[in-house]
């Protein structure tokens, strides 16, 4: 016979159940692999995913896991190893991955999992804190040209989109990339910390990782990177500022490797549910994320191609052999 505080606790997972629409009662619970400290574009992403996801009945429950460093080049090796053949494993990644495994020679790479969704495209944006004497990207290059090493940028890891766009700057105004001063950070948490507390003289990321402090104030906006100004963001592009240089950053999420064809299909079926379900659209809206959805042939060839295109930048910029 049941006590009355184990009625009570039945009772409760009993109601929690029913409220769950219909197919997540019997929809699996999955494990999402962050390759990165909280707080950064790929955190974000994986836990709207895991929001998402619940909302439309598609899973049950989640674990997240973040394994932060070196452009998701530390937990990359431990999500195809320990996830091997698992299909309700994901992980994220994108842009700044791949340029992180051609920047490290790191011995896994994306050829060791398996390509499920590209998700979400975002613009960079180049921002300092309020107190900086750099009002526009003019006093910035200036300010490179000058003497680049005395301006300290904080980014993602080294040899990610940060960077590559740090680089493309320097090239474009004819500032060597050997001589820039780039500080790389594992989570976009410990980067935003060490502009609010003065302690890099600017820094690029995701527009979505420094709207609230661009909007509240403690960080002025640049430019962005994206090739015209978009929606919701009061700011110059690049090349509106004299720069002529564009670059939009990428986020995806793969499976571990060693799947079966119908478990490889079974994740590609709820990502494309999940990234094509209102509540997603809206919620890349209020991050100003453009959903840019591929699957299949089409994103594997994708990933060659763009592997091609930044193995190339980075042997431009230095920053890879």
């Amino acid at each position: 016979m049941l006590n009355r505080r184990h009625f009570l606790m039945r009772t409760t997972a009993l109601a929690t159940l029913a409220a769950l629409p219909v197919a997540a009662q019997s929809a699996p619970a999955v494990d999402i692999f962050i390759p990165a400290n909280p707080g950064g574009g790929w955190d974000q992403t994986g836990r709207l995913m895991e929001k998402v996801l619940l909302s439309e009945g598609l899973i049950s429950g989640a674990t997240v896991t973040n394994v932060g460093g070196a452009g998701g080049t530390v937990g990359l090796p431990q999500f195809a190893g320990q996830f091997s053949g698992n299909g309700n494993a994901l992980m994220l990644g994108g842009m700044v991955m791949v340029g992180a495994i051609i920047a490290n020679n790191s011995p896994v790479s994306l050829a060791d999992v398996t390509p499920i969704a590209r998700l979400t495209g975002e613009s960079l944006a180049l921002v300092v804190p309020a107190a900086s004497p750099f009002q526009t990207v003019a006093d910035f290059v200036a300010a490179l040209k000058a003497d680049a090493g005395a301006v300290p940028v904080a980014g993602g890891s080294a040899g990610g989109s940060d960077h590559i766009l740090l680089g493309l700057i320097g090239k474009t105004v004819g500032v060597p990339a050997t001589s820039m001063n780039y500080i790389p950070y594992a989570g976009g948490g410990e980067a935003l910390a060490a502009l609010l507390g003065n302690q890099v003289a600017a820094g690029i990321s995701g527009y979505g990782e420094f709207a609230d402090q661009v909007a509240a104030g403690t960080l002025r906006l640049l430019a962005t990177s994206a090739g015209e100004r978009q929606e919701g963001i009061d700011g110059p592009t690049l090349r509106e500022s004299g720069v002529d240089v564009e670059l939009f950053n990428w986020r995806a999420c793969f499976g571990p490797p060693n799947l079966t064809p119908e478990a490889k299909a079974g994740l590609v079926a709820m990502v494309e549910a999940m990234a094509t379900s209102d509540a997603w659209a809206q919620e890349c809206a209020a991050r100003n994320w453009t959903r840019i959805l591929m699957t299949g042939d089409e994103f594997e060839a994708f990933i060659a191609e763009d592997i091609a295109r930044i193995t190339d930048i980075l042997r431009d910029l230095g920053l890879a052999t």
